[in-house]
């Protein structure tokens, strides 16, 4: 029996593990379609994940060549910089303070550090990462046995414009409570047939669940090819527990409650 793993991504060793969509002209790791309502798109972009392939920087723009500039040699004096640009003392400090050194405030309340992406990483994996500190994951991967199989990207309505203007078309949807959405769910090519993408999403719904949130929905595509869709077919989500909740002809909803 094949050993099945369900891993949140959260990181970039995480963000490793994206499985290869089944057309190559898409790509799970620069897919912004449902985070960007306007210019959004599916496509395989190497640039987004492999810095190499990245274009190389434009020239720096030459100096003005101003005459009545002043000449400075470091940066320019900032009188609200936090003690000072130029190591302003602070009257707070010890004596051996280093100037413009951070004091301790031994009276401000103490913050938890919240997981965060940093700026060096993947655009995705930043997208994927924007509510680590609130929410928490935005995606799962299923590996059997080691091999990644299938991937889910979801999280609450409010992080994907693109589900919530297709959401607006349905006045017949619940105002409230707002739903959780599962936007895209893959599996490859090599692992269909075996149930793995109905495993994952029954593990995404539990996970919300214990979030808190009453309900899930999904946006499939009627007529869409297998390869290119990112939402299944409804068919597919009412296997998966979902009822019918809008029978578009070109693009329903499906909604499962929590």
């Amino acid at each position: 029996m094949p050993e099945l793993r369900i891993l949140d991504v959260r990181d970039a060793d995480g963000f490793a593990r994206l499985p290869r969509c089944a057309d190559p002209g898409f790509d799970h790791r620069s897919c912004d379609y449902w985070e960007d309502a306007d210019r959004g798109s599916k496509a395989a972009r190497l640039a987004w994940w492999d810095p190499s392939a990245a274009p190389a920087p434009a020239p720096a723009r030459p100096a003005s060549g101003n005459p009545f500039a002043p000449v400075s040699s470091g940066p320019a004096f900032n009188p609200f910089a936090p003690g000072g640009s130029r190591g302003g003392s602070n009257p707070f400090g010890e004596e051996d303070d280093e100037p413009g050194a951070a004091v301790d405030n031994p009276f401000a309340p103490r913050r938890e550090a919240r997981p965060a992406i940093g700026p060096d990483q993947p655009r995705k994996l930043q997208l994927l990462g924007r509510g680590l500190g609130v929410f928490g994951t935005y995606a799962k991967v299923l590996e059997v046995d080691g091999t990644p199989a299938a991937y889910a990207q979801f999280g609450p309505l409010s992080a994907y414009p693109r589900a919530q203007r297709l959401r607006d078309l349905y006045r017949q949807l619940p105002a409230a409570p707002l739903p959780a959405v599962v936007t895209c769910i893959a599996t490859t090519r090599e692992a269909r047939g075996a149930g793995y993408a109905k495993r994952l999403v029954a593990a995404i719904c539990e996970d919300l669940a214990g979030r808190g949130f009453a309900a899930v929905e999904a946006y499939p595509e009627r007529g869409a090819r297998e390869d290119a869709t990112s939402a299944a077919t409804p068919e597919f989500w009412i296997a998966c527990g979902f009822d019918l909740a809008v029978d578009d002809e070109r693009f329903p909803v499906v909604r499962r409650e929590l």
